[in-house]
C-alpha cells in the first residue's frame, strides 16, 4: 500500500504537466492600451496571446479554450438550494451551473468518502480525486475551504471552489468574502471571462467600484454585434463611458474608423458593379473593409484611392491626418500597396523631398535598405532596386544588398570609391564576361589617376 502511495506520489511531483495557474492573467485594458499604441507604431502584432505554459489536463491530455480541469459534484438544484447558508434569507437568486462542456471530468479515480476536511479536501482534489463540497454548508465552512485552496496554490482546485461557491452563495455575499481574498477574485475574474458571463462580470465590477472595467467589458460587447451600422452606433456610445483619457481616444478612433468604412465600402461597392472603374476591373476587391484594422485601411486605400484627394474620406493622406498616423507607417504601407501594383513612379515620389532652394533628394524614415527589401519582394527592376541600393548608407550594408541583388553598378562604384583594388579585380570574376560590367571593372582597374588603397 505505501508503495503504491509512493508511486502515485512521485507521479504528480514528476510529471511534466502541470496545472494551469493564472499568474499571466490577461490585463484587458493593457491589452486595449496597446491596440491604441499599435496604431501609432510599426511593430509586428502576434496575433494571439496564447500562453508559453502548454495547456493540458490533470491526466496529460490537452484541453480546449479552458484551461483548468473542474468537477462539481452536484446531487440536485433542489439540494443544493437547501444546503445555502443558514443564515441567508429565503428566495435568494443562485446561478445555475456551467455547462458540460465547461466542465472537464479529469479525475483519476472516486473517492465518495464526507469525512474530509476542508484541508484534506483541497488535497485529494489536488491528487485528481471527486470530493463531493456539498457537505460545506455554512458560510464560515465554505470560506475556509476557499482559504485552503488559495494557500494550496492550485488554480483547478481554486476555481473548483470557485464555481461551487458561485452557485451556492447569494453574488452579493460572494463578492464581499472575494474582496479580501485577492487571489481568489483574480482567479473569478479570469474564469468569468473565459467562460463570457459578462452579466456577472459586470456586476463584479460595480460591486468592486471598478469604473474603467465596467466600460471595458462594456465596450467589449461590440464583438458580439454583426450589423455594422448597430455596431457604429454601440460604439457612439461608448464614447461617453468613463475611460481613462488614452483608451477614450481610443473608443473614438474606432468609432470614427467604423463610420469612415461605411462610407468608403458602400461608395466602392458600387463602382465595382458600375465597371466604372480600372483599378477595381483590373484588381477585383477580395474582401470587404469593414471592421478591418486601421493599417490594413490604409493599404487598402493606398491601394484603391492612392492618387485622390486629401478632402474625400478614401484618401490616404486624409486617413494620415485624421488617426494621426507617423510618417514610418504611413510609408511603409504606402510603399507596400504601390510595390504590390509594381507602380514605381509613385514610390520615387514618395521618396523625393525638395528643400527650399528648390533642390530635390531622396529620403526614407524607414530606411533605404528596407524599401529595398520590399522592392524586392515585389519583383522590382534591377533597375529599380540599384536606385534605392546606392542611397544605403552603411557600406557593408549597401555592398551586401548589391551583392544579393546583383546590383553589379552599386558594387563595382562602391569598390571604387573606397579604392579597394584587391576586391574589385575579386568582383570582377563574378560578372559575365564581355558584358558591360566586365568592361567598367576594366576601366576603372586602368585608371592611374586612382590612388588605390592596396
Amino acid at each position: 500500500m505505501s508503495r503504491a502511495r509512493a508511486d502515485e506520489e512521485e507521479y504528480w511531483h514528476s510529471s511534466k504537466f502541470r496545472a494551469f495557474t493564472f499568474d499571466d492573467e490577461d490585463d484587458e485594458l493593457s491589452q486595449l492600451k496597446e491596440s491604441k499604441r499599435a496604431v501609432n507604431s510599426l511593430r509586428d502584432i502576434v496575433d494571439d496571446d496564447d500562453d508559453d505554459l502548454e495547456k493540458v489536463s490533470w491526466s496529460g491530455e490537452p484541453v480546449g479554450s479552458i484551461s483548468w480541469s473542474i468537477k462539481e459534484t452536484a446531487s440536485s438544484s433542489t439540494n443544493s438550494l437547501e444546503s445555502r447558508d443558514s443564515g441567508l434569507p429565503k428566495g435568494s437568486s443562485s446561478y445555475t451551473a456551467l455547462p458540460k462542456q465547461s466542465c472537464f471530468v479529469l479525475f483519476l479515480w472516486q473517492d465518495y468518502s464526507s469525512d474530509w476536511s476542508p484541508k484534506d479536501t483541497v488535497r485529494r482534489m489536488q491528487r485528481g480525486k471527486v470530493c463531493s463540497l456539498e457537505r460545506f454548508r455554512s458560510l464560515q465552512d465554505k470560506l475556509v475551504l476557499l482559504d485552503e485552496a488559495v494557500a494550496g496554490n492550485d488554480g483547478n482546485v481554486i476555481t473548483a471552489v470557485l464555481i461551487f461557491l458561485k452557485r451556492t452563495l447569494r453574488k452579493e455575499i460572494l463578492f464581499r468574502e472575494l474582496e479580501v481574498r485577492q487571489v481568489a477574485l483574480c482567479h473569478l475574474i479570469h474564469f468569468l471571462k473565459e467562460t463570457g458571463e459578462q452579466k456577472l462580470l459586470l456586476d463584479l465590477f460595480r460591486f468592486l467600484d471598478r469604473t474603467e472595467e465596467v466600460a471595458l467589458s462594456q465596450y467589449r460587447e461590440h464583438l458580439n454585434i454583426q450589423d455594422v451600422e448597430k455596431r457604429k452606433e454601440f460604439l457612439k456610445g461608448c464614447i461617453g463611458l468613463p475611460f481613462s483619457a488614452e483608451d477614450a481616444s481610443h473608443i473614438q478612433d474606432h468609432y470614427t474608423l467604423l463610420e469612415r468604412q461605411i462610407i468608403i465600402e458602400a461608395s466602392d461597392r458600387q463602382l465595382e458593379r458600375a465597371g466604372q472603374s480600372d483599378i477595381f476591373r483590373k484588381y477585383p476587391r477580395k474582401a470587404s473593409i469593414l471592421n478591418m484594422p486601421l493599417v490594413t485601411t490604409l493599404f487598402y486605400s493606398c491601394f484603391y484611392h492612392y492618387t485622390e484627394a486629401e478632402g474625400t474620406f478614401s484618401s490616404p493622406t486624409n486617413l494620415k491626418k485624421t488617426f494621426k498616423i507617423p510618417d514610418k507607417q504611413y510609408v511603409l504601407t504606402a510603399l507596400a500597396a504601390r510595390a504590390k501594383l509594381r507602380a514605381w513612379n509613385d514610390i520615387d515620389a514618395l521618396f523625393t523631398t525638395k528643400n527650399w532652394l528648390g533642390y530635390t533628394k531622396k529620403k526614407a524614415p524607414i530606411g533605404f535598405h528596407r524599401v529595398v527589401e520590399i522592392l524586392q519582394r515585389n519583383s522590382a527592376p534591377v533597375q529599380v532596386l540599384q536606385e534605392y541600393v546606392c542611397l544605403v548608407e552603411d557600406v557593408e550594408t549597401r555592398l551586401n544588398l548589391a551583392t544579393k541583388y546583383k546590383c553589379h553598378d552599386v558594387v563595382i562604384d562602391t569598390y571604387r570609391d573606397l579604392k579597394d583594388r584587391i576586391q574589385l579585380a575579386a568582383y570582377r570574376c563574378k560578372v559575365e564576361r564581355g558584358s558591360a560590367e566586365e568592361e567598367k571593372i576594366d576601366s576603372i582597374l586602368n585608371n592611374m589617376q586612382i590612388r588605390w588603397k592596396n
